[in-house]
């Protein structure tokens, strides 16, 4: 399992279907075999990172999810 952001195996389990990329520090949700990319802000609320990735690189698939 890689991150699609920094490509780093340094990947922890939040929930079922949610990860943390502890290497830069995003949130993976794995929805409907895409990869939905968040960035965790400091107040704890997510933003979304999706539209800096195109739809290859969002695929569980590809990434190894």
């Amino acid at each position: 399992m890689h991150c699609p952001n920094c490509a780093s195996k340094n990947i922890g389990k939040i929930s079922t279907n949610q990860f943390y990329c502890w290497n830069c520090c995003i949130e993976l949700t794995l929805e409907n075999d895409k990869l939905l990319l968040s960035q965790v802000e400091e107040d704890g609320t997510l933003t979304s990172l999706d539209d800096l990735f195109d739809d290859t690189q969002r695929e569980a698939k590809a990434n190894g999810f």
